[in-house]
């Protein structure tokens, strides 16, 4: 069994740091990854070392990432994710407009990628098994909602996340990392009220998931 995930609740300055592409898609290969050197993952996402060293350093200082220096040999240096899942509530800056800039950013950084995980797989679909393109799926609903119910709908989604993340029971055949969206959130314009909003956990980076 997994061990429990670690969230980090992004500061101002921890949003500020990481609103920028780069420094999400190292955090987001580390947490997916693991441990890495700047060489590597300069190699993996396609840019140079330097660039990379500079972002996982400023990673380094808002406390996302760190070294270990354990599994360092001479210059070459590892870094790893200090935390699995970073989560944010864009009402938490709303008296630091820099730092909600920041949060606003992510949110359309993360429905982009979103949106590139779903086309990518729909590209490289024909190359999965009948049985991978059937359980694979996606699917919309429109329930009426007041803030509480959403907020428990969401706790209920996450609990179930949470069991087949942990102990997902016996499968047959091999297992793939699996990308699971959840963005539940008020029609615009259906005369409703404004509800705080959460940010993407995942990262990505969980991901990308940072």
């Amino acid at each position: 069994m997994d061990e429990q995930l670690s969230t980090v609740w992004l500061t101002g300055d921890q949003v500020r740091t990481l609103a920028h592409p780069l420094r999400l898609r190292l955090l987001g290969a580390l947490r997916l990854d693991g441990p890495a050197t700047a060489t590597s993952l300069a190699h993996e996402l396609g840019t140079n070392t330097g660039a990379t060293s500079y972002h996982l350093r400023k990673l380094a200082d808002a406390g996302l990432v760190r070294e270990e220096p354990a599994r360092g040999t001479g210059r070459e240096r590892w870094w790893r994710a200090v935390h699995q899942v970073t989560s944010w509530r864009n009402t938490s800056f709303d008296d630091d407009p820099d730092a909600r800039a920041a949060a606003d950013w992510l949110n359309s950084y993360f429905v982009q990628q979103f949106v590139r995980r779903a086309e990518d797989w729909h590209t490289a679909r024909d190359g999965y098994s009948t049985e991978w393109r059937d359980a694979a799926e996606y699917s919309d609903a429109r329930l009426t909602l007041t803030v509480d119910q959403l907020r428990r709908l969401n706790a209920d989604l996450d609990e179930v996340v949470e069991r087949y993340r942990t102990d997902p029971g016996p499968g047959d055949g091999p297992a793939e990392q699996v990308m699971l969206y959840m963005y539940a959130f008020p029609r615009v314009g259906s005369g409703g009220g404004g509800a705080d909003r959460h940010g993407p956990t995942g990262d990505e980076p969980t991901g990308d998931a940072p």
